[in-house]
């Protein structure tokens, strides 16, 4: 479908209903700023036409339709406070100040207002105000008077609070009728589709749940209602299709069923615990990564799990970072007999990042630039206290394992380190099994006091990030104020299975630490130098990968990952030990494989093993063992029969070495 163009024969100026008659249009982007298609321009230059299939156009109909829930909530609970309502991936939600949380019986009511919002055809109508007139109109909404209090620091607002103020004007949109009543109002900054017909039927809402005003536990908890939107009632299908597919891959379902891992609320939210079958998938996570590492030139550092508070401040995470840390231990105090404080105590953090540590094992001794690059890496443990609302299984925890590179190199050097980094990091995921990707270049805001140090470092910075990602072929997506708060960086995201995005490796460039840090190379000339310094972060974190693995596979994880590889099932009681002494061989071997010698029958037994998603199964019956033969059952139920012994444990053994991923017969061939 070509892109639609303004009709020649158009007077000027005009609005973008003139302009764009096409339906599929429902905003305008005038010189790079979103607008309303009712915004009537004087010239055609830098304006574009904004479909409703568009990200922009997804975000404009998903935002709108938020507001008819909103609306349609008013009207079965008037009572009702409005929070915010900002389009979210794949959907949108909206917060309510409510004296009693939603019924299933409240959410069919809503629906069905906003099937009547809908079908009135409300005009979203914009309107300049004042911040004393948004006061006096919305003197009844608590939540709307906050925010205009807060308005023009929108990042100190809320998460989503930006749909409603921020930069520029304060706006509300009203919901006119076909009468020119106007039947609801919201504090906006828009823009909106040009009528709530726009919606169709192509929405739903999806789930109810709490949420603290602002993101703040000090805050009232308001409820959450969850929905999504899309062009058509075919794309909705589609998407509720992809959520029923992801609903029987949630990890955190798995994890219970196949008996991987577990949350104990002995221990806390947000720290797991490892059962042996997750243990073993995440050792051989571990020892493949770990292999490929030292095969890169990169070596083994290890360090503890506590720190004096001030190497936190000498690397800024104190300033920056200390409401995603655990709140300090006082240590080392001692007192007298007599009760006096002969030394004051020092405050102990658990650490959030590992690359303080790492720096200060670069700074242990002189260095040259002989040693350059320099790639540090650490499995380490590392502790962030996210709040208790945004905890989701092993993707968002409060203590995981960071397989954590730091790599210090030249000036001259950083280009090349960061085309092998993202070379490794792409054949490495490739091996676990992922393989569409595409990249996100996350700059800093301009502005924003959140990102330390020199500008034009920065700028270098982006620069030779960008001609990375553009020189690796795939896909870059920019993310402007997604940086670290010391450097740029670039982020693999990984398509899985059924096709949802997951941030995966992330390559961060950083002129910043080894400046407060004062390290110091010695180059060629004798002189002292910086170096530069970049962090790698392959999974993220282990638990997170883990879980994405998971997801990915459906729990069927290829063989080498797979916690039981074999199981040998007899076709009665006499033939286990035949299998025994085919166990005991591929044991031999390093297969992870067991004979069922459970007292269930046959059919039991491989009903069980396949359920636990086992990948091999091997059937041995009479003729089997006279022929010295051992029959294969596969994960989606076809069977090889009669192989020979030697070559099944050959076929086996292959598989796993080339890590495959085996759920026929025709996989194993």
């Amino acid at each position: 479908m070509s892109d639609p163009i303004a009709p020649a024969d158009v007077a000027l100026p005009a609005d973008g209903f003139a302009l764009f008659p096409d339906r599929s249009i429902v905003a305008l982007r005038i010189r790079g700023e979103l607008k309303d298609l009712a915004t009537v321009v004087d010239s055609l230059d830098g304006v574009e036409p904004v479909t409703v299939s568009s990200p922009d156009g997804l975000n404009i109909l998903r935002h709108s339709t938020a507001h008819i829930l909103a609306q349609a909530v008013q009207r079965v609970r008037p009572q009702a406070n409005l929070g915010i309502g900002p389009p979210i991936t794949d959907g949108f939600y909206y917060d309510f100040g409510v004296a009693e949380p939603f019924t299933p019986e409240d959410l069919k009511a809503i629906k069905k207002e906003m099937e009547r919002i809908v079908r009135e055809g409300q005009r979203f109508v914009r309107r300049v105000v004042t911040d004393d007139e948004a006061r006096a109109e919305l003197a009844h909404e608590p939540f709307k008077l906050e925010l205009i209090g807060l308005k023009g620091g929108s990042q100190e607002a809320a998460e989503g609070a930006s749909v409603e103020v921020g930069a520029g004007d304060l706006t509300i949109y009203d919901n006119v009728t076909r009468d020119g009543e106007t039947a609801w109002k919201d504090l906006c900054r828009g823009p909106h589709v040009p009528s709530t017909r726009v919606a169709g039927n192509g929405w739903d809402l999806t789930r109810v749940a709490g949420a603290y005003w602002r993101g703040s536990e000090k805050n009232p908890q308001l409820q959450r209602i969850y929905g999504t939107a899309w062009p058509s009632k075919d794309e909705l299908r589609a998407y509720q299709h992809r959520l029923e597919e992801a609903a029987k891959r949630d990890h955190r379902k798995l994890g219970k069923d196949l008996d991987l891992f577990s949350f104990p609320e002995e221990i806390g939210p947000g720290l797991s615990v490892f059962h042996p079958k997750g243990g073993i998938i995440r050792y051989e996570i571990e020892r493949y990564m770990r292999e490929s590492l030292l095969a890169n030139g990169y070596q083994v550092v290890n360090t503890p799990h506590i720190t004096k508070g001030d190497l936190f401040m000498t690397s800024g995470h104190l300033q920056w970072y200390a409401d995603g840390m655990y709140p300090p231990m006082v240590l080392d105090e001692v007192v007298d007999a007599d009760g006096h404080v002969s030394r004051e105590g020092q405050e102990y953090y658990l650490k959030p990042m590992n690359c303080p540590f790492h720096n200060l094992i670069f700074r242990s001794r002189g260095r040259s630039y002989r040693e350059l690059p320099l790639r540090l890496s650490e499995f380490g443990s590392v502790y962030r206290y996210e709040k208790s609302g945004t905890l989701a299984g092993l993707t968002r925890v409060r203590g995981m394992t960071q397989d954590d590179t730091h790599i210090y190199v030249t000036s001259d050097q950083v280009k090349g380190e960061l085309e092998h980094s993202l070379e490794f990091v792409l054949k490495t995921l490739r091996d676990y099994g992922l393989n569409d990707f595409y990249l996100e270049l996350s700059t800093k805001e301009e502005g924003n006091p959140k990102f330390i140090g020199d500008d034009g470092l920065w700028d270098e910075a982006t620069q030779t990030l960008r001609e990375v990602a553009e020189g690796s072929g795939l896909e870059l997506v920019p993310d402007p104020g997604g940086a670290a708060f010391y450097g740029p960086k670039i982020s693999v995201q990984a398509r899985d299975a059924i096709g949802r995005t997951w941030q995966m490796s992330t390559i961060q460039l950083d002129f910043n630490q080894p400046e407060r840090f004062e390290l110091e190379y010695t180059g060629p000339d004798g002189e002292k130098h910086r170096p530069v310094m970049i962090h790698r972060a392959l999974f993220g974190s282990i638990e997170r990968f883990f879980a994405i693995l998971l997801e990915h596979y459906a729990g069927a994880f290829p063989v080498w990952l797979a916690p039981v590889q074999v199981v040998g099932i007899p076709v009665a009681e006499e033939y286990g030990p035949y299998l025994d002494e085919i166990v005991a061989r591929l044991r031999a071997t390093g297969v992870r494989a067991e004979v069922d010698h459970s007292d269930d029958r046959m059919p039991k037994k491989i009903r069980t093993h396949t359920t636990q998603k086992v990948p091999l199964q091997l059937i041995a019956g009479e003729q089997d063992r006279s022929a010295g033969t051992v029959s294969f059952r596969f994960r989606d139920g076809s069977q090889t029969n009669g192989i020979p012994v030697d070559e099944a444990i050959d076929k086996i053994v292959a598989a796993i070495a080339d890590r495959t991923l085996v759920n026929t017969a025709a996989d194993l061939a």
